[in-house]
């Protein structure tokens, strides 16, 4: 056996059983760059259609899925839980999605969590575009029927039209799961009864609820279990937007084959570690050529240092260095397709920056250090990368004991992160993550990271989301290779963005683009290649 598969295996045993977890393998072989996933066997069929009642709400089912009207006895309401189907194969399918899921919250069906998005072939319909599933778990006080009722109304006022059965639709929303209730009625099976045959269902559901049995009266045999007996298919991805032009790069973290996007570093500070002072707005137009004919796909626009020891600018002075620099590379041709993120943890300035044209917020401190931003990134609809770190720029030095390990350690304040984002009400698909190398590590850990991010990025719970790394000229670098200068440290740059993309990360963010750019294709040759074994 590999021996970091092996590692990987031991090292996550033991964590469960420290958390008294419930215990389950995936299906398929782990490997070093991507967990192996399987592809749907049966095609996103939606539940018999018939239109939405027109008295929304007075039609009740009670757990046996008997019919009754609304009286008194109903006048104390308690809260459900239900798990929803998404689906789209037509226009902006994430897009869709997303308006779908606020549209439930719009209407009292809370969305609790969201599964990652999977992208699947179409079944039974070849001649039509590939589909985009996901689940939800929602909090409703609503019976089936009359749920059932809002959700085909959320589709009709979205402009669904069936025109040909399993063909192409905008939207699709499905009841899958019930709380534990079982419902027989004309328009309504629950548990779905296409669940345990098709992957694109199951996926996002083992996501959100792997060890709940899928059937009340099989209580032994639970969602992970029926996603292990489906026998193997094409390889699925999750993925992840990071912008809402076509143009853009999409994350797909669990494809093979999938390109390293590169993330150029653009401060706008006088006090940055390695390029403080360099750029203006004098000089920003030529730089944002340069690195977008270098090959960058993202670029990074900060405007606060966060290097040890550097002093805090106020919020109102970080948001006049990123915003005119934001709404002039929108305003370039040659930086058309580019995602623009903003490196700030405030939340009044990533919301100046998204009104300016960020697409994305890389947030070094997951949201800790602003308490409003992962509220108003849920709000924004916008990907935000999630790193991991403790204390503030100031006080991380001091805070680099990790004694149950660093990489359980970090799995799990990460985990905790993605449970605080989904809270305010982040889509899984919306999120980035970042191990914070630099950032309460110390030199030896920085390596550590880099060596183990297979682990990180297949720890359970973390698994399908994309990871950003950011190595780029770090004093961990210069320690192991003796230069002394960060603009010396390139090849030992070179170094970690190879064994970045080696890890699995899907994006790099680094200062020298034209360099790394080439290191990130190469190594995508080696590691990430059809040949690639």
């Amino acid at each position: 056996m590999n021996c970091s598969i092996a590692r990987s295996s031991l090292l996550r045993r033991s964590w469960h059983a420290s958390q008294n977890a419930h215990k389950f393998h995936s299906r398929s072989a782990c490997t070093r760059l991507t967990p192996s996933v399987r592809a749907p066997i049966s095609s996103n069929t939606a539940l018999a259609a018939s239109k939405p009642n027109p008295s929304i709400g007075r039609s009740r089912v009670t757990e046996h899925g008997r019919p009754h009207s609304s009286c008194a006895c109903r006048a104390t309401t308690r809260k459900r839980t239900a798990y929803i189907a998404l689906g789209s194969n037509v226009g902006d399918r994430v897009a869709e999605i997303e308006r779908a899921c606020n549209e439930m919250d719009r209407r009292g069906i809370r969305v609790k969590r969201t599964s990652s998005l999977w992208e699947t072939e179409p079944m039974y319909v070849k001649d039509q575009d590939r589909f985009i599933n996901g689940a939800c778990e929602v909090e409703t006080d609503l019976d089936p029927l009359p749920l059932l009722d809002q959700l085909q109304a959320i589709e009709n006022d979205m402009g669904r039209r069936k025109i040909i059965d399993k063909g192409p639709r905008n939207i699709d929303l499905d009841i899958l799961l019930y709380g534990d209730e079982k419902v027989q009625h004309e328009r309504l099976t629950i548990p779905h009864p296409g669940i345990a045959q098709r992957e694109f269902v199951l996926r996002p559901l083992a996501e959100l609820i792997p060890s709940k049995p899928l059937d009340p009266s099989k209580p032994w045999k639970l969602v992970q279990d029926y996603l292990n007996d489906l026998p193997a298919g094409e390889p699925l991805s999750s993925l992840t937007p990071l912008a809402a032009a076509p143009s853009c790069p999409v994350l797909t973290p669990l494809a093979r084959d999938r390109r390293t996007q590169v993330m150029t570093i653009l401060n706008l500070t006088p006090d940055s570690f390695s390029d403080g002072g360099r750029h203006d707005l004098a000089n920003l137009g030529g730089a944002v050529v340069d690195v977008a004919r270098g090959g960058a796909t993202v670029i990074d626009v900060g405007g606060q240092s966060t290097a040890p020891g550097r002093p805090e600018v106020t919020a109102e002075e970080e948001a006049a260095r990123v915003i005119p620099a934001i709404e002039l590379i929108r305003s370039m041709p040659e930086a058309r397709g580019i995602v623009v993120s903003v490196d700030t943890y405030r939340a009044s300035v990533a919301e100046k920056a998204v009104a300016s044209g960020a697409d994305m917020i890389n947030d070094v401190s997951a949201g800790q250090l602003d308490p409003d931003m992962l509220s108003t990134v849920a709000r924004l609809g916008k990907t935000i990368c999630l790193m991991h770190m403790r204390g503030t720029p100031r006080t991380m030095a001091g805070l680099t004991s990790y004694p149950d390990g660093l990489i359980p350690t970090v799995a799990s304040e990460l985990l905790a992160r993605v449970a605080a984002a989904e809270r305010a009400g982040i889509r899984r698909w919306r999120i980035v993550l970042d191990p914070g190398i630099g950032f309460a590590k110390t030199h030896a850990q920085n390596l550590e990271l880099l060596r183990n991010l297979d682990l990180l990025r297949t720890w359970p719970g973390l698994e399908a989301l994309p990871w950003l790394v950011g190595a780029s000229r770090k004093g961990f670098i210069g320690a192991a290779t003796g230069a002394e200068q960060p603009s010396q440290r390139i090849w030992g740059t070179a170094a970690t963005v190879a064994a970045s993309v080696q890890g699995g990360a899907d994006v790099v963010r680094v200062h020298d683009t034209k360099e790394m750019t080439m290191v990130a294709a190469m190594s995508d040759a080696i590691w990430r290649s059809s040949s690639a074994s």
